[in-house]
């Protein structure tokens, strides 16, 4: 095949290739994840975190396939985002803000890695404290990592986005949680964030989506918010927004001249992945974003809230659709969790019982066997979290 040929197939998890620079994607996030999450400490600034998690993600992915025929692009897929208590998404301010995190604060973790094109994200919540995590604040935790769970094992070849959908809004319910409505779980492609293929976070007669079946050789981001409040989420100020993603399909004859150097630079730089503010030229880019955003030549990703006091946690992981199961690439372990609620739902066990890995026939190639690793179909059944239980089962 020649490399035109090549070029205008599309690569998915057939090909070893794909699926390594996907798992080495996640192997760098996972490890940005635990930089940024090692330093959620009382009095850090979440500029300095956000910058600390991009930093890592650019650093590493430069290391990697540099004698490459061809150049490979890599980086930044999402900018780290760090969301607290009642924000709910999208917060990763600009180098002036001196906004900082407190002991309690219940704190989300939000960033993307790709290499060549394949996209590895994952969301993380951690709360700031010493001992176990109690209260409402574990309630929600457990109900967001639960529902992950669940996802996880249902986001396979034959079922329906919207089996994904109705489960998840019941474990949530399960401990007194809402879902976050307005939430989409999108298919990955190479190079494309927010594939057409789609899982909605709460159906509503506003917001509905077309009905999928999950396939093998398919990638999703799973993403899963939930709230001790409403559930419905809300831009309180425009001018929060730092994060923005070329239109690609939208053109239009920018007038002032700040817009044009920003937007030359955006195409520049980051044609297809988000990006944010910080990364562009600082006295031109507010001033020029404005008239790119007017005429849709940027997608905007808002910060959203929900109501004071309440709180949110967010759990995003990426899976791998292969041929011998689910194999999510992306996780953090959780705290010690202590939920006030207990699952007793025998539906909700019976989906946390299944196996996301099906057992190999005969003895195939095994990748990267370390000591310690888990056998291929040992991931079975995840315990639902309540008080006897905590998050040092669950991770993926």
């Amino acid at each position: 095949m020649s490399d035109d040929e090549r070029d205008e197939k599309e690569l998915d998890l057939t090909s070893s290739e794909v699926v390594t620079k996907y798992k080495c994607a996640a192997e760098i996030l996972n490890k940005a994840l635990q930089l940024v999450v090692s330093e959620c400490k009382p009095k850090a600034k979440i500029v300095d975190l956000c910058e600390k998690g991009d930093a890592f993600i650019i650093e590493q992915t430069g290391n990697m396939y540099k004698s490459a025929k061809k150049k490979i692009e890599k980086g930044v897929a999402f900018p780290t985002c760090i969301s607290v208590n009642n924000v709910v998404c999208h917060y990763s301010p600009l180098p002036n803000d001196e906004s900082v995190l407190e002991e309690g604060d219940v704190v989300k973790v939000d960033m993307g890695c790709h290499i060549d094109g394949f996209i590895a994200t994952v969301a993380h919540t951690h709360v700031i404290q010493d001992g176990p995590v109690t209260g409402r604040k574990a309630d929600v935790i457990a109900a967001t990592n639960t529902a992950a769970e669940v996802a996880l094992r249902l986001v396979r070849p034959g079922k329906k986005n919207k089996d994904v959908t109705e489960a998840i809004q019941k474990v949530a319910a399960a401990y007194d949680c809402k879902i976050v409505e307005g939430v989409l779980s999108h298919q990955l492609k190479q190079f494309v964030i927010d594939g057409n293929k789609v899982v909605l976070s709460v159906a509503s007669p506003d917001m509905r989506v077309d009905e999928a079946e999950f396939e093998e050789n398919e990638v999703y981001a799973i993403d899963i918010f939930a709230s001790t409040g409403e559930g419905k989420p809300r831009m309180l100020d425009e001018k929060q927004t730092t994060i923005y993603k070329r239109a690609v399909d939208k053109n239009y004859h920018l007038k002032m001249k700040a817009s044009r150097f920003i937007f030359s630079e955006i195409n520049q730089k980051f044609p297809i992945m988000p990006f944010t503010a910080r990364a562009l030229e600082e006295k031109r880019a507010r001033l020029g974003l404005v008239e790119c955003v007017t005429h849709d030549l940027l997608q905007p990703y808002p910060v959203l809230h929900e109501k004071n006091g309440e709180f949110v946690a967010h759990i995003k992981f990426t899976v791998l659709l292969m041929p011998n199961g689910s194999d999510r690439i992306t996780s953090h372990p959780l705290q010690d969790l202590q939920p006030t609620k207990t699952i007793e739902d025998p539906e909700i066990k019976a989906w946390l019982a299944l196996a996301t890995k099906t057992k190999k026939k005969g003895g195939g190639k095994k990748k990267k066997g370390k000591k310690g690793d888990k056998p291929e179909d040992e991931s079975a059944a995840a315990e639902p979290m309540d008080a006897s239980t905590n998050g040092a089962t669950t991770e993926s």
